[in-house]
């Protein structure tokens, strides 16, 4: 009963630290949220069409899908991550409704970086932002919330290698919360791959006495590939987690002992890694591709 009261006092202290209430769509009318998406969108356009130079590679998959996919039916953009700005610029080519409230994406965020103080975490909720906490695992809190964003059929991106990697390497191994929201999400949402370089010129972690810029740079050239959505059986992938033995050996997590799937910690980490794997190679196969595309 102790460790149940201590985890709703921590639940409630990161709601109210994170100010959740902020990111409703209905809050004070929307007119917040329409006002910060517009205010980041235009400075997004202003970067990724005017002041950088961006070519977008099947532009079009990404646009089909944010603009008229399914009703009900979520979309999950995954893509490797260059720099702090990654998002949002990466939203400002030209012809994407980088300015509309109700077709911007949400987005997984690091708590430590945008959610330091009331301030910022009111300007991040109202700009569609979901919280995670580094080492939190992949059954906390804020992950039930961006669970709660595919089950109404929004878009979620998510920047599944965990951190920033300036240099131009193959995709890292992918954590396993982006595989988990797949699996546990009510509709199975489209999975949308996404690799872009450049951001890392526009953004560099150690360029200003070492540290980041004070503002993003400019005179850039950005390229982004998207690829087109990955499929997963996922019945059948299940099916075959349930038959992998238990192992003693790893470190246990306090992951749920069995899921509502039957699915036990074993068998759990064995289709998250599944998953992350077939992820991981689509992604390196876009990498490799823009790399191909940028050399002729």
């Amino acid at each position: 009963m102790e460790m149940e009261a201590s985890a709703a006092e921590g639940g409630a202290a990161a709601a109210a630290r994170t100010l959740r209430w902020a990111g409703r769509a209905g809050h004070l009318g929307g007119v917040p949220r329409a006002a910060v998406i517009a205010a980041v969108g235009a400075v997004a356009k202003a970067y990724a069409s005017l002041l950088n130079t961006t070519t977008v590679h099947n532009a079009d998959a990404l646009l089909r899908l944010v603009s008229s996919r399914p009703p009900g039916t979520p979309l999950l953009t995954v893509s490797n991550h260059m720099s702090t700005m990654d998002d949002p610029l990466m939203w400002g080519f030209k012809g994407f409704p980088t300015t509309d409230a109700k077709l911007q994406r949400w987005v997984l965020t690091a708590e430590d970086i945008c959610f330091r103080n009331v301030f910022m975490s009111y300007i991040f909720r109202l700009g569609k932002c979901v919280p995670i906490t580094r080492g939190a695992g992949i059954y906390q809190v804020h992950m039930t919330e961006a669970l709660e964003v595919l089950s109404t059929g929004d878009w979620l991106h998510s920047f599944p290698e965990g951190k920033i990697a300036q240099d131009d390497q193959p995709i890292r191994r992918l954590k396993w919360g982006t595989a988990s929201l797949i699996v546990r999400a009510p509709v199975t949402p489209i999975v949308l791959p996404i690799v872009h370089s450049g951001f890392e010129k526009v953004m560099p972690e150690k360029s200003f006495f070492g540290r980041r810029p004070p503002v993003p740079l400019w005179n850039k050239e950005i390229h982004i590939i998207v690829g087109e959505p990955v499929e997963f059986d996922l019945p059948s992938l299940k099916q075959a987690a349930r038959t992998v033995p238990q192992d003693s050996s790893f470190e246990r997590k306090g992951w749920p002992s069995i899921m509502p799937d039957g699915l036990d910690e074993a068998a759990q980490r064995w289709l998250y890694q599944k998953i992350s794997d077939k992820i991981q190679s689509v992604m390196e196969t876009l990498r490799k591709r823009l790399l191909d595309l940028k050399q002729h």
